[in-house]
């Protein structure tokens, strides 16, 4: 539950801060009365993603067992790829957010009413598809129940929060400490799901090696026990994984946390690292 937790939170705290900077854009700068087209393009994110988890959920029961595993393995693998790209994305672009976005959102209102949808669209929706994407695979990864599905509200309601106190200048963020933090754990989480994603794909014998275990000590840790199924709540934790599977998780594990956790190389001006921007959104608008 920990997991889903984290990634409804990290993803939708991405969400929320977007919206948030749109909207003290057009506030500070006296377009109030463009809210709307704003309002309307984020629903139409947040429609699109649902129905792409639905899509995700409902559109496969009807397929073979195997072909079940190789599209869930499949996109487990996409899932990861597009997490792992935009955790290092937002660490080496989160301090410039707001001026991309403000660049954006005068283009758009230059435009038009349709320009500004469309914005807010793009802005909200792409966040939107890979919670979905990820979030169905995490789930699928921690075994069907309530538990992992709860999580993920969980973390998306504490999201919308924590940007709603944001914007309202009553809490304070230190975003690039947040990111780090939250992105070293989703990596985590991610290898896990990767490595779930491979033994789909050795279900569906795409993958050799499905016989070939590492280890087994389901003894010692049952997966139906309260510590074997927090474990796999929280980390995607097998007890009897295959040599295929621990030989990506560690490799995975290893290289991602290595580049994610070096220095960054982005110099501020003087030739020091900005520091981060830890304003209410309203002040910083």
């Amino acid at each position: 539950m920990f997991s889903n937790y984290l990634i409804g939170l990290r993803e939708g705290l991405e969400a929320s801060l977007v919206v948030c900077i749109l909207i003290a854009y057009l506030v500070k700068t006296g377009h109030k009365d463009r809210l709307g087209p704003l309002w309307l393009g984020v629903g139409l994110a947040a429609a699109l993603s649902l129905g792409f988890g639905a899509a995700l959920e409902f559109g496969t029961e009807q397929l073979t067992f195997e072909a079940q595993e190789a599209i869930g393995g499949s996109l487990s693998v996409v899932a990861v790829g597009l997490v792992t790209w935009m955790v290092f994305w937002m660490k080496r672009t989160a301090r410039h957010l707001k001026a991309e976005l403000h660049e954006k959102l005068d283009s758009a209102l230059a435009m038009g009413t349709g320009a500004l949808v469309t914005t807010a669209f793009l802005a909200v929706g792409r966040e939107g598809l890979e919670t979905s994407l990820f979030v169905w695979r995490s789930v699928k990864a921690a075994g069907d129940g309530a538990g992992p599905l709860a999580g993920v509200l969980l973390g998306i309601g504490t999201s919308v929060l924590l940007g709603w106190l944001f914007y309202r200048g009553a809490l304070r963020i230190n975003l690039a400490k947040f990111f780090t933090w939250t992105g070293g754990m989703l990596v985590v989480v991610a290898a896990g799901v990767l490595a779930y994603g491979i033994h789909d794909l050795q279900e569906a014998g795409f993958v050799p090696g499905i016989l070939t275990k590492a280890f087994d000590i389901s003894a010692t840790i049952p997966p139906d026990s309260w510590y074997g199924t927090l474990l796999k709540g929280t980390f995607n934790f097998q007890p009897d994984p295959t040599v295929v599977q621990l030989v990506v998780w560690v490799v995975y594990l290893l290289a991602v946390l290595t580049l994610f956790l070096a220095p960054s190389a982005v110099k501020g001006r003087g030739g020091q690292g900005e520091p981060a921007d830890r304003r209410p959104a309203q002040a910083r608008g």
